[in-house]
């Protein structure tokens, strides 16, 4: 049996999913105001293969979501995620933070896409198809009143910038997914065992998560 552990902690949810053979069998998450993601990941972890009566030895690898988002979550997350694959000898996955989040969109025409808050009017977004094929690359962008106004199909937009974005994108095909807000380690189980059979895997002395933009020390004026 392929046992893979997915963490995602690119955004407030502090996700954590134990799968086999692809099917998520265990999940626990809690997405909150304040980040908690140092405080919770490893708690999550350590119930997880213990409710799911295993071992850490019984993991053929670790899948950990590789961003854009929080730059401190992401870093929680792929530390964890590195230090388990170093302990257990077993490969690392890296999945596409919004191609997860694409994956809890389930619709049969148009385009989704998923965006992440990159603070202000900015967002980190990419483009699927309804099949979750993706049409456009991963962008840091500001939205304004012309973003994807070359689109003539229903586009489905999720994640934690709707409501933001709502007063600006207001074309008869845009639909805000509201329930939709975070991704979860919930849909990186099928995603990960896909990469798993193909030994698409990173290496995890020199992977480092997928940040988009320089993370930026301001000093201080006083």
């Amino acid at each position: 049996m392929s046992y893979i552990l997915n963490i995602e902690t690119a955004t407030k949810n502090c996700s954590v999913a134990l799968a086999k053979e692809g099917k998520t069998i265990l999940c626990k998450e809690i997405a909150e105001e304040g980040y908690s993601h140092a405080e919770r990941l490893h708690v999550f972890i350590e119930e997880i293969i213990s409710e799911a009566g295993i071992n850490m030895k019984d993991l053929e690898a670790v899948a950990v979501s590789q961003g854009p988002g929080s730059y401190t979550g992401l870093r929680i997350g792929v530390s964890a995620a590195k230090g388990l694959c170093y302990a257990l000898n077993i490969p690392l996955i890296a999945i596409d933070t919004l191609q997860a989040l694409a994956s809890k969109v389930s619709v049969t025409d148009g385009f989704i896409v998923p965006m992440i808050d990159a603070r202000r009017m900015e967002v980190y977004s990419a483009v699927f198809s309804a099949s979750l094929e993706k049409k456009r690359e991963v962008l840091a962008e500001i939205i304004t009143e012309n973003s994807f106004e070359e689109v003539q199909e229903t586009v489905y937009f999720v994640g934690d910038c709707n409501e933001k974005c709502k007063d600006v994108l207001t074309k008869e095909n845009f639909v805000f997914l509201d329930d939709i807000k975070y991704p979860s380690a919930n849909e990186m189980s099928t995603l990960s065992f896909d990469k798993y059979k193909k030994s698409d895997t990173v290496d995890v002395a020199y992977f480092e998560p997928y940040y988009l933009k320089d993370f930026l020390i301001v000093s201080s004026k006083k």
